[in-house]
């Protein structure tokens, strides 16, 4: 017996797409059997045949920078999250006050997080040099892995580690049988180039050149193999680090690499004078790079897409001044990574399976989540249920996120979430209307 059944005549199950019958009992999936197979007695849902059913998505690089800031919050990022088909975020440790580097920090985080989350939440604890020895605690106190970086965070209660302590605390995850995660700039490379400065994006991409992440991928690597640990590059925006992440695996090293939406969507020739909306760090490069990242995800080179949401205040960004020397770096995505990267992978010849390997099965994985990610027997039952065809236009005031600022306004996007269920049920969705009613006024 089952308390539902879902109806899908095109659902993503075992790597392809089939019409099924998804049995539900208790939030979780019970069973899966053909379209038309009875269930008695169960409550049915029957999906329009426009509609091609989906794992719930997992997003492991999100920031939601609460408590501390009012660049994002948890009712507003999860919310976003929500309406973007996503069902679990993972969030980063440092755009907070306290950053994540303790189980106390951890504790005031969860606080902030406490009674505001329409989607699944778990946290990244961070590792800077003050507590590179003492990281067993946060992972007994529940974080599901580590992140780090190789250069200035932005954040001066965020400092990078540099290469011995790099080395030590991976060392440290090793033992703790856990992942790290590495922001993968040198900034011995860094110190070289000239800073941003201006209105112009070619001065811009020039100041972080694709050697910043060349040189802190073989250091990551060597120190992968030195001590065994697990390490996971995030947002990889150059191409020329792809053949060193293939050989690495080739030898068996434990490494895995993500992608973001902006990498895979914009080129550098596209971005503006003055458009610091575009401005993230590592930077979006020219198209022949956009072209390849797709190959490192056809290859296996690149594991996974995560949104990297990195919001912050409207005028950090200097929208008015077009500064990219005084811009924030980072780029708002939550609510429309599925189809912005859908967009693209439709056009390339990718499928809806192939999506979802990259934003749910892997994320999943990544972030020690064995409990969902996939549609298959003892999963959660988190779903999807997604319009492949449909066209649509980005207006960024519609957008949930906290600020309305995203480089994808105005853009022309295929593919629509049209309804969410968490652990069997469906979740309402909100508009920003509904949100703000629900804060006072305020984007929470």
């Amino acid at each position: 017996m089952v308390d539902h059944v879902i109806r899908a005549r095109r659902a993503v199950i075992g790597g392809g797409v089939r019409a099924a019958s998804i049995g539900l009992q208790g939030g979780v999936i019970h069973t899966i059997g053909e379209f038309d197979e009875p269930f008695p007695a169960a409550e049915e849902t029957v999906l329009g045949s426009e509609l091609v059913l989906l794992p719930g998505l997992v997003d492991t690089h999100v920031h939601i920078d609460d408590p501390g800031t009012d660049w994002e919050g948890f009712a507003s990022a999860t919310a976003a999250a929500l309406a973007g088909g996503i069902t679990t975020v993972v969030d980063m440790p440092l755009d907070c006050d306290p950053v994540t580097t303790t189980a106390a920090a951890l504790d005031v985080k969860r606080s902030a997080a406490e009674g505001a989350c329409r989607v699944d939440v778990g946290f990244w604890g961070g590792v800077v040099p003050a507590n590179v020895t003492s990281l067993a605690a946060l992972a007994g106190a529940g974080v599901l892995g580590f992140k780090c970086f190789l250069s200035e965070s932005g954040n001066p209660n965020f400092p990078p580690l540099g290469a011995d302590e790099f080395a030590t605390a991976m060392s440290v995850v090793a033992e703790l049988d856990s992942v790290m995660l590495v922001h993968a700039e040198s900034a011995r490379v860094l110190a070289g180039c000239v800073p941003p400065a201006g209105r112009g994006y070619r001065q811009f991409l020039q100041s972080r050149p694709d050697d910043v992440e060349l040189d802190a991928v073989r250091m990551v690597l060597d120190t992968v193999a030195a001590t065994g640990a697990r390490a996971h590059i995030v947002h990889v925006s150059s191409a020329a680090v792809l053949p060193l992440l293939a050989a690495a695996k080739r030898s068996g090293l434990p490494v895995s690499a993500e992608t973001c939406p902006h990498y895979l969507s914009f080129a550098a020739e596209d971005v503006p004078d003055g458009g610091t909306v575009f401005a993230a760090c590592p930077p979006i490069r020219a198209e022949e790079n956009r072209r390849l990242l797709w190959q490192g995800l056809a290859e296996d080179t690149l594991d996974m897409v995560v949104s990297d949401h990195s919001p912050c205040a409207p005028e950090l960004k200097d929208l008015d001044g077009g500064d990219f020397g005084r811009a924030f770096g980072g780029i708002s995505s939550l609510q429309i990574a599925l189809p912005a990267v859908w967009t693209q992978a439709a056009a390339l010849g990718f499928g809806l399976a192939d999506v979802c390997r990259w934003m749910a099965q892997a994320p999943a994985a990544l972030a020690g989540l064995a409990d969902r990610g996939a549609i298959t027997p003892g999963r959660r039952a988190d779903f999807c249920a997604f319009e492949p065809d449909a066209r649509w236009v980005v207006h960024a005031d519609d957008l949930l996120h906290r600020h309305p600022i995203t480089p994808y306004d105005g853009a022309t996007l295929t593919g629509a979430v049209r309804q969410v269920w968490r652990g069997g049920r469906v979740a309402e969705t909100k508009s920003r209307g509904d949100l703000l009613s629900a804060t006072g006024g305020v984007r929470a």
